[in-house]
């Protein structure tokens, strides 16, 4: 039915839909007024940019070169190292007491010897753990001896302890602060997205430069980026307190202290812990990147390794690294058992268990009779109680290469894969960003990040891209977020099917754990070499690393998300007669959204952190302009190219994450 050419659409309940309800409907919707108002100022202002400054890539008059000021930076740097105040009363006094820590640590190590460390460690992990995670330990750190590899381990776990330590304390003060203000949490968020996004080796130059060569600039490159995962879950667990629990305990009158330390902190240990797992993973992962800047340790076996291309010797002190991951998790794992059964609101002597003293005493003197023997045994392990594996494993990658590389029936082989990946999707991907004009791609940005936001995220995200325009790494960024948009994909697709089937299945949770680790903890660097061989030099090599790498952490926290929906919520599904599927669609994801929406975070941040790998290995783009900077030490090349790294992560950052006033 028409009138006067408008026409008119019956409706369900009796009445017409003219195109003026439908307009009326669609402004009703927030999403449709800020994509019309988006698109209004996009009219109005593309043309005038597009006739001034052109349509292609980011225009040259709108970039500033920063070579200038960071060229005397550095210079100045370097001229007053060892005579500036600061230097000498400041950062000198930093660096010294991280020295005499790790200094400290390793004395101790030494003191205790072969014998008395593995003791001590099997111990500690039997009494948080159980026997199963003591059992772990023992056969880590005796693998790590048969390796050849104990002194190296203890330096590298003398690090470690102080490092880790560090991470976990900065990320809880600055969680801690998140969690329980909506401003601080606002302004630390860039803050711990550029800590974590920007390259370590683009601020390992800037440290370099301050601090010298050596352990303490390692340790503070391994905290910058080890803290942020702690920060982000302290604050995620604290902000996602049940609101009736807090409003059980301001009704008896409880202060903010209490409310914190009887309530929030207890209610988010899981969290906790998982910040604390994620952090140990970090700086673990940060062991060979250490070694770069004088870092001793297994770090430095398995940088000498690859610089003579010999897989065999690397894995050799790769999987050291990967099984001080594993002891330490096994362990904090127990320790979230223990605040589990720690009676509230007291640790004194009343509440202590009949016998517990008696048992301590037990402990120590059990300790220190095994310390003793350790000594008498010695202070490393015996010479003749070690395995060689450099050369078998040496020879299986050779076979792998020969067999797996071209050849395959069908398939061709792995060269032939990487080959596809590479034309079928990375070539077309970076050629439509960079075929992208400029005021478009900010446009799309603006539009992505303010539907799931507030104008603030859509400002933030623009900015972010815009500063990689004025840095003039346009182009490189365009090709370094095509590699990034790829990979992620990929990780989140196989993390989420992996953590659903984990979430389903304490058995596969448990078979998963320790490849989780291995995949994590083995640093890049490992499992590179046999990657670029199966796969050649390129950008796919590249990709595959940053999957593997990030993929332990997709799962992980999904599977964590997973695991904590409300069961009362599930009983109520499956009493409805909702399937596996609608549960997992209609209840598990939504409710643990929080979490599906911080691995979202952690895929992109941990596929940007390996960019600088990919640099490498062919992958070229930026991750190729910060190694070029960092070996040349080229301070404006390494760090501007870092920071838009970072940029992009800030960015990507702010186009996948709602905020609460989204709405």
């Amino acid at each position: 039915m028409s009138t006067a050419g408008t026409t008119t659409v019956p409706s369900a309940q009796g009445g017409t839909i003219t195109p003026h309800t439908r307009l009326r409907a669609l402004w009703q919707r927030p999403s449709a007024r800020k994509l019309l108002l988006l698109a209004a100022v996009t009219a109005a202002v593309a043309p005038f940019a597009a006739a001034r400054w052109g349509s292609g890539a980011w225009p040259h008059a709108l970039t500033v070169d920063l070579a200038g000021p960071l060229g005397r930076a550095n210079d100045w740097i370097i001229d007053n190292r060892d005579s500036h105040w600061l230097f000498l009363y400041f950062f000198g006094h930093i660096s010294n007491a991280i020295v005499v820590s790790i200094r400290a640590v390793y004395v101790v190590l030494l003191a205790l010897g072969w014998a008395g460390v593995t003791a001590g460690a099997t111990l500690l992990a039997w009494r948080l753990a159980g026997v199963r995670a003591g059992v772990t330990a023992l056969a880590s750190f005796a693998v790590c001896g048969l390796l050849g590899m104990w002194v190296p381990t203890m330096r590298t776990l003398a690090l470690m302890i102080v490092a880790v330590a560090a991470s976990v304390a900065v990320g809880a003060l600055l969680g801690l602060a998140a969690g329980l203000s909506d401003r601080t949490f606002r302004a630390l968020r860039p803050v711990l997205d550029t800590m974590q996004a920007l390259p370590a080796f683009a601020y390992l130059l800037p440290v370099v430069l301050v601090f010298g060569i050596g352990v303490a600039p390692a340790v503070l490159a391994t905290v910058v980026y080890a803290a942020p995962p702690m920060a982000r879950l302290t604050a995620l667990g604290l902000r996602g307190t049940d609101k009736g629990v807090l409003e059980a305990v301001d009704s008896l009158g409880a202060t903010a202290r209490q409310r914190l330390l009887t309530a929030r902190l207890p209610l988010a240990r899981r969290e906790l812990l998982l910040g604390v797992n994620q952090s140990i993973m970090m700086a673990l992962s940060m062991a060979v990147i250490a070694s770069v800047i004088g870092a001793d340790g297994l770090g430095d076996r398995v940088y000498q390794a690859l610089s003579t291309v010999d897989v065999g010797s690397a894995l050799t002190a790769g999987i050291p690294i990967v099984l001080l991951a594993i002891v330490l998790d096994r362990t904090t794992a127990g320790v979230a058992r223990l605040w589990a059964i720690v009676p509230q609101g007291g640790t004194g002597g009343h509440n202590r268990p009949p016998g517990r003293t008696r048992t301590v005493t037990t402990w120590v003197l059990a300790i220190a009779a095994v310390v003793a023997a350790g000594r008498l045994a010695g202070t490393s392990w015996p010479s003749q109680w070690t395995v060689a594996i450099a050369g078998p494993v040496n020879t299986a990658k050779d076979w792998m290469v020969d067999h797996l590389y071209s050849g395959l029936p069908g398939i061709g082989g792995t060269a032939d894969a990487a080959a596809h990946y590479t034309a079928w999707i990375l070539d077309p991907l970076r050629s439509g960003l960079q075929s992208l004009p400029w005021w478009g791609a900010l446009t799309l940005v603006a539009a992505l990040a303010w539907l799931i936001g507030t104008w603030r995220t859509a400002l933030t995200a623009t900015i972010s891209l815009a500063a990689i325009g004025v840095l003039g790494r346009w182009e490189p960024a365009m090709d370094t977020l095509s590699q990034v948009l790829a990979a992620v994909v990929v990780t989140l697709a196989l993390g989420v099917l992996i953590a659903v089937a984990a979430a389903r299945s304490d058995r596969v949770e448990r078979l998963l754990r320790p490849v989780l680790d291995v995949f994590q903890t083995m640093p890049q660097f490992v499992y590179l070499i046999p990657v670029v061989a199966l796969f050649g030099v390129g950008r796919a090599p590249a990709a595959a690393a940053a999957i593997v790498y990030a993929l332990p952490a997709v799962v992980r926290i999904v599977d964590q998300g997973l695991r904590q929906v409300d069961p009362a919520a599930m009983e109520s599904a499956r009493s409805l007669g909702a399937t596996g599927g609608q549960q997992l669609r209609q209840v598990q994801f939504p409710l643990a959204k929080p979490q599906l929406l911080l691995a979202v975070n952690q895929a992109v941040v941990l596929v940007l952190s390996v960019v600088i790998i990919g640099g490498l290995v062919g992958g070229g783009a930026l991750g190729y302009e910060v190694v070029f900077g960092l070996a040349q030490g080229d301070l404006a090349t390494g760090l501007m190219a870092g920071t838009a790294i970072a940029c992009l992560g800030l960015m990507l950052d702010r186009v996948t994450q709602p905020v609460k006033e989204a709405n």
